[in-house]
């Protein structure tokens, strides 16, 4: 018995000692398992315990006028944040916070209840907005600083500028076409927490600043514009309007404005179509300022001089089944008086004389129907078809700048390219690039594109233009005392829903630039759709006039208005009307 029962106590030792020999193994094994080939993957997960990561982004850059005067930045801003799952009364949480934030009550307590670990609740706050929620002291409820763009002189330049959304990214204009310099860079900034959460061994890290913006554009010279713009499309009741000033020897933007303005800092107020920089991206017929690029065409091709005449038919003439008019009748008036009277026969009884293909290159060589480059997004080509599918009635009314459209920077450039001796500069809006120190990282000089015409048939077109201005020309109303201006008014109708052209919608445009001896600026006022009135002469001309006088004074340009001889109007006596030019 006694046998028996040692045997039994040796067989239960045995049994243990192989069931702990085998525990013993499998611990061994499963620690070998996760020491050689789990370590790498257990450490990791342990440093995430007491380690933690945080995105942080520095300031967008500072866009800035050419004189260097803020036009976009960046300030200081906090975001509220929740962490759902800390918040113990999420109703009560979100009744409180909707009322100071102004936000749906509903839809911020379906945030707080839900299952994310994370939540944002309003972005970029005001100070009272956060200083009133931190009051509430609700657990679960953060607050993330970060920066806020700020416009400060509101509505200026809008649509050259645009706008940026809540995360910082730039959305329209500028900001969106510059955002790649202008975002800042994302740091990971890494914290060292204990088993309480309590930070420690933080090393703070440099956050690099984006890049700024030097524009071309003057702020001074912007408002001038923007500011006689709205007072002239108020004054005649007109849809929209655009002016664009240009510094004709380098193709520098120093003014784009548009009406109506919109405030990039509540921009989500305004429709899209407030947005939108129109002076880019939207088509339009030009009218008779076209009629400037017919001429130099003319006399470029060799084929009429500033004397040539044309019988310009007493105001009306027959093309097929078409019949041109001219507001006044005219009977033989000159090259250079059809441009003066804006003769819209006599312009097609010139492009009769040239022929198509001469009028097309010329048009293509001054840059329309193609995209001038500028640094803006969303450039229209505008219209130019081949001359192979022009009929006789096609190539007259691009003669006198129907059928064909342009953007206004298309044709503030090539107008710009006669005041400049016939080079075409390509248009830009930003001048350099600089880091957060002001230290130049891109720089963007003056750029040639061709030469449209010859410096001789610029100076005959310059000639033609001062002629406009004169005492009984059609842009009478833009001459200045002081200064003399090379001019041209435009008059376009308006296609209809039909594709025929509109009875009462006009645009009323007037394009020139000054002095005239010297041109320093090229100015571009196009009126969209004005009421009462409708033509360039009455409508834009007088724009045209303010706009220059201030500038000019502004600039500190020296008057400068001299009458020599061959700048005297050449006089042709009409055989028909007896009119002098």
């Amino acid at each position: 018995m006694k046998r028996t029962k040692k045997n039994y106590i040796s067989f239960r030792i045995i049994i243990a000692g192989i069931f702990f020999s085998l525990l013993y193994t499998i611990i061994g094994i499963k620690a070998i398992h996760l020491h050689i080939f789990k370590g790498a993957w257990l450490s990791d997960k342990a440093e995430g315990q007491y380690r933690k990561s945080i995105e942080l982004y520095g300031k967008r850059g500072t866009i800035y006028d050419a004189k260097y005067r803020e036009m976009a930045v960046s300030v200081d801003a906090v975001s509220i944040a929740a962490f759902p799952a800390s918040i113990n009364n999420p109703e009560s949480a979100a009744r409180s916070i909707s009322k100071i934030l102004r936000i749906d009550y509903r839809r911020l307590k379906k945030h707080l209840s839900s299952n994310k670990s994370f939540v944002w609740i309003k972005r970029d706050v005001f100070p009272d907005e956060k200083n009133a929620v931190a009051k509430l002291d609700i657990n679960g409820i953060d607050f993330i600083p970060g920066s806020r763009r700020v416009y400060p002189n509101k509505t200026l330049a809008a649509q050259v500028l645009g706008f940026t959304g809540t995360d910082d990214k730039g959305l329209e204009g500028l900001e969106f076409f510059y955002n790649n310099y202008l975002k800042a860079s994302k740091t990971i900034h890494t914290v060292m927490k204990d088993a309480l959460g309590r930070g420690f061994d933080a090393k703070q890290k440099i956050i690099a600043n984006g890049n700024n913006l030097v524009l071309t554009i003057d702020r001074t010279v912007q408002y001038i514009a923007e500011k006689t713009l709205e007072e002239t499309a108020i004054r005649f009741s007109a849809k929209s309007g655009i002016v664009v000033i240009m510094t004709p020897q380098t193709g520098a933007i120093l003014a784009l404005a548009h009406y109506p303005r919109f405030n990039p800092n509540t921009f989500r107020k305004f429709g899209q179509h407030a947005w939108r920089n129109r002076a880019v991206t939207d088509p339009f017929e030009p009218g008779s300022t076209m009629k400037v690029f017919l001429a130099a065409a003319a006399i470029e091709s060799g084929y009429c001089t500033a004397d040539t005449i044309f019988f310009c038919e007493n105001g009306s003439y027959r093309i097929d089944r078409n019949l041109v008019h001219d507001v006044h009748s005219y009977g033989w008036l000159s090259l250079q008086q059809i441009v003066k009277y804006s003769s819209n026969i006599g312009a097609v009884k010139v492009s009769e004389t040239i022929g198509k293909k001469t009028l097309y290159e010329s048009l293509k060589a001054f840059g329309f129907g193609e995209k001038t480059g500028i640094n803006c997004p969303g450039e229209t080509r505008g219209t130019l078809i081949p001359p192979y599918r022009w009929s006789k009635i096609d190539t007259g009314a691009i003669s006198f700048g129907q059928g064909v459209s342009v953007s206004a920077i298309q044709l503030i450039s090539a107008l710009s390219a006669i005041a400049n001796n016939g080079i075409l500069m390509k248009p830009y809006l930003v001048k350099a690039v600089t880091d957060e120190n002001g230290k130049l990282v891109k720089k963007f000089a003056p750029q040639r594109i061709a030469a449209a015409v010859s410096p001789k048939t610029a100076k005959k077109v310059k000639m033609m233009m001062k002629t406009v201005t004169s005492e009984d020309g059609t842009g009478v109303n833009a001459a200045l005392e002081e200064y003399s201006v090379c001019g041209k008014t435009g008059t376009s109708q308006k296609i209809d829903a039909k594709g025929g052209y509109a009875k009462d919608r006009f645009i009323a445009s007037f394009a020139g630039f000054v002095p005239a001896e010297k041109p320093e600026i090229a100015i571009l006022v196009i009126i969209d759709e004005p009421e009462d009135q409708h033509y360039g002469s009455i409508v834009a001309a007088p724009a045209f006039k303010k706009i220059a006088s201030e500038t000019l004074n502004y600039m500190n340009i020296h008057p400068h208005k001299d009458i020599g001889s061959d700048d005297r109007e050449r006089l042709t006596v009409s055989l028909d009307t007896g009119i002098k030019g």
